[in-house]
């Protein structure tokens, strides 16, 4: 098996600090790696709906819960700045994907949910992206798949035990 540019990297620190500890390095650095690598060309399917990942989080967020979200929810649900939720769900809106209202009891909070075109959207492309992932993690069999997915969804739940973040 070849090097990852990981590997590489930490035998180049192991020259010139032997007794350096590496090891953090070598799994944060590979996460960090894959995550960057799959950000490139996971969004294939959604380009091609003229949706950026952020864009289609939000929509399939939406759809996942089955009712109408606050954008303050639709951060928590996604991961998102409100700002950056706001600025997405506007371009959403002029698109024609989801519709905002107010709330009956409180006129400043905004609801929002898919339109038709929206959710047909989302059903229909949903399929299409998980193809697409899938084919990008054909190179490791099902059962080296369920072991990574055990261990990084460990991982997660360490860390949004530490550093914050986990979803409730």
């Amino acid at each position: 098996m070849t090097d990852d540019i990981v590997a590489s990297v930490v035998r180049q620190w192991q020259a010139v600090n032997p007794e350096l500890d590496t090891g953090p390095m070598e799994l944060i650095g590979r996460i960090n790696r894959c995550s960057a690598l799959l950000q490139q060309a996971e969004d294939a399917p959604l380009r091609a709906a003229g949706l950026t990942r952020a864009e289609f989080d939000l929509l399939g967020a939406v759809r996942r819960t089955g009712r109408e979200l606050t954008p303050g929810e639709l951060a928590r649900e996604t991961f998102s700045s409100g700002a950056a939720v706001t600025k997405r769900l506007r371009a959403l809106q002029e698109s024609g994907l989801i519709d905002r209202r107010s709330d009956a009891r409180d006129r400043r909070v905004a609801l929002v949910r898919l339109t038709d075109e929206g959710r047909e959207l989302v059903d229909g492309l949903l399929p299409k992206q998980l193809a697409y992932e899938r084919a990008l993690l054909s190179g490791l069999d099902a059962e080296s798949r369920d072991r990574l997915g055990a261990q990084l969804g460990e991982l997660l739940v360490q860390l949004e035990g530490r550093i914050g973040g986990a979803r409730r």
